[in-house]
């Protein structure tokens, strides 16, 4: 195999095209360890040592870095590792290797998700959140179903009124309608807002 070309990311980082195909990134000094350079040979078995002792290694560690700093979900930790220059082959065997230890469980991120919005959000802002992560389907369909039995977009309404600390009982039209303008914008609906703040003022 030939190394057809030899591309800067950074100082210390390289992109290394093996037969014009895209190959992997590796460290200057590393280039220097296995003595790469452009136009220059590189064996099946350096290759391959390349790929399964430095680089499917690193990414493996960056996987589990990026899991450590947040929750992702799996097409989301996949677009990460491919923007931090990892081939789609070791980008797979990365994702294998965590999902191996179940730090990936998109039903578990979806669920815990929803339950801990749902008494900030309406359901429709939460469903269009998940869906802007790539997620979407009968799973979440039927873990919002679950995660909603009892709870009900009045319910979330209240517990926003509740945590804004706002005084319907003595808040003017004016007041009024900007707090059906914030909970509007939130995603939830005219009729549910106003059955809320009705028995409101009337209980208070």
């Amino acid at each position: 195999m030939i190394v057809t070309k030899i591309e800067p990311v950074t100082k210390a980082k390289f992109k290394v095209y093996v037969e014009e195909q895209f190959a992997f990134v590796l460290y200057k000094g590393e280039l220097s360890r296995f003595h790469l350079q452009e136009g220059g040979s590189l064996s099946e078995e350096l290759y391959t040592k390349i790929k399964t002792e430095i680089v499917l290694k690193r990414a493996k560690m960056r996987a589990m870095h990026l899991l450590n700093d947040m929750d992702r979900t799996e097409g989301q930790l996949r677009q990460k590792l491919r923007q931090n220059g990892y081939p789609e082959d070791i980008v797979g065997q990365a994702l294998d290797y965590v999902k191996s230890f179940g730090y990936i469980n998109d039903e578990n991120y979806i669920r815990r998700f929803v339950e801990s919005r749902m008494d900030k959000k309406s359901r429709k802002e939460i469903y269009a959140l998940l869906c802007q992560k790539g997620l979407k389907g009968s799973d979440v369909d039927s873990i919002m179903e679950e995660a909603y039995a009892g709870h009900t977009e009045e319910d979330a309404i209240r517990d926003i009124i509740r945590k804004k600390r706002w005084n319907l009982e003595a808040a003017d039209e004016k007041e009024k309608q900007k707090i059906y303008a914030f909970l509007m914008r939130k995603g939830f609906r005219y009729e549910d807002i106003r059955q809320v703040i009705q028995v409101s003022v009337g209980n208070a």
